[in-house]
C-alpha cells in the first residue's frame, strides 16, 4: 500500500507540473531593479548605493540602481506602482512618499498601490545658508530676511524638507519666502553653494559635506536633539520653534500584490545589510540613524506620517510641481 501511495503522489505531482502548476522559481532568480524617484546625491540614492552590494551578497543576485527623477518623486513612484508585483522592481524613496499622496490628483495611492517593506534609516532636515548671508542663527536670519526678497531651495515639491521650509519660513516666521524646487537634494545643495538661491532646507546628506567644508552655514536641525555630525548646530526647538520635529526617512516599498514571502525575504536582506559594520559606520558619518522595523510596524508608521504631512500640506497650501 505504501508503494502504491508513493506512486500516486508522484503521478499527481507530475500531472500538476505538466499542466502548468509547477511551483514558481525561488525568488530572486534574476537581478533586482531598485528605482530611486529622485536625482543622484539625495538620501534614497546614497543609501541604495550603500546597501546595494550587501543586498546583492545576501540575495545572491545583482542589485541595479536606477534614478527616475521628476515631479517631486511622483514619476518614478507611479512607474513602480504599475510594475509587476514579482519582487524584481523595488522602490527606495524618501518621506516625500507620505506627502505626495495628500496632493490633489496624486499619481498613486499608498494604500492601494504599495506594500511597505521597511524604513531603512532617517535623518533630520537642516536649515542652511550661503556664506554671503551674514546670519549665524535663525534669529539673525529672520532680521536679515524680513526686508529682503529671498527664496529657499528644496529637493522637490512635496518633499519633507520643502514642507519644513514652508512651515518655518512662511507659517512660523511669516517671511513669505518662495521655494525653488530642484530634481533632488544633490542639485538643490549645489545651487545654494552657488548662492542661487542663498537659503536651503534639505535632508542632511547632500549639504553636509559643504557645511563641513565651510561652503555652507547650518543654522538649525529639525531633530529632537543635536546631532553628532554637527554638534555646534542647535535644533529648531532650541532656536524657538519647539513644535518642529521633522525627519527625512528612506524606505523600501514593493508593488501591491507582491507575495508575502518575497516581502519578508527582502526585509530580512535589508536588515542584515544594515548590521554590516561598514554600512553602520557610513550611515553614522552621513548623520543617519538605522531603523529597519519589520513590514507591519513600518506600515503603521507610514500611515501616521501620511496623516501628519497631510495636515502640513493643507496648512501651508503646498502644491506639487
Amino acid at each position: 500500500m505504501k508503494n502504491i501511495a508513493r506512486c500516486l503522489l508522484a503521478f499527481t505531482a507530475a500531472c500538476f507540473a505538466s499542466a502548468g502548476f509547477a511551483q514558481p522559481a525561488a525568488w530572486p532568480a534574476k537581478p533586482l531593479h531598485f528605482v530611486i524617484p529622485f536625482a543622484p546625491g539625495g538620501p534614497p540614492d546614497v543609501i541604495a548605493r550603500l546597501i546595494g552590494p550587501k543586498l546583492s551578497e545576501n540575495l545572491g543576485q545583482p542589485v541595479v540602481v536606477e534614478n527616475r527623477a521628476g515631479a517631486g518623486g511622483n514619476i518614478g513612484t507611479a512607474a513602480v506602482a504599475k510594475s509587476a508585483p514579482d519582487g524584481y522592481t523595488v522602490m527606495m524613496t524618501s518621506s516625500a512618499y507620505a506627502v505626495n499622496v495628500s496632493f490633489p490628483d496624486a499619481a498613486y495611492s499608498a494604500e492601494r498601490d504599495f506594500i511597505a517593506v521597511t524604513v531603512v534609516a532617517a535623518q533630520p532636515n537642516v536649515i542652511f545658508v550661503h556664506p554671503s548671508v551674514p546670519a549665524k542663527t535663525l534669529a539673525e536670519f529672520f532680521t536679515y530676511a524680513k526686508d529682503r526678497k529671498l527664496a529657499f531651495a528644496s529637493p522637490g515639491s512635496g518633499t519633507t524638507p520643502h514642507l519644513t521650509g514652508e512651515n518655518l519660513f512662511n507659517i512660523a516666521m511669516k517671511l513669505g519666502l518662495p521655494a525653488i524646487h530642484f530634481r533632488g537634494a544633490g542639485p538643490a545643495a549645489a545651487a545654494v553653494v552657488a548662492g542661487e538661491p542663498p537659503v536651503g532646507s534639505m535632508a542632511m546628506t547632500a549639504p553636509l559635506p559643504f557645511i563641513k567644508a565651510g561652503r555652507l552655514r547650518a543654522l538649525a536641525v529639525s531633530s529632537a536633539k543635536r546631532i553628532a555630525a554637527l554638534p555646534e548646530v542647535p535644533t529648531l526647538a532650541e532656536s524657538g520653534y519647539p513644535d518642529m520635529l521633522d525627519y527625512t526617512w528612506v524606505g523600501v516599498f514593493l508593488p501591491s500584490g507582491t507575495p508575502a514571502a518575497v516581502v519578508q525575504k527582502l526585509y530580512d536582506a535589508v536588515r542584515r545589510a544594515l548590521q554590516s559594520p561598514e554600512v553602520k559606520e557610513r550611515l553614522e558619518a552621513l548623520a543617519f540613524d538605522a531603523i529597519a522595523e519589520p513590514p507591519a510596524r513600518t506600515a503603521e508608521y507610514v500611515k501616521a506620517e501620511i496623516t501628519k504631512w497631510g495636515q502640513v500640506v493643507r496648512a501651508t497650501g503646498a502644491k506639487p510641481d
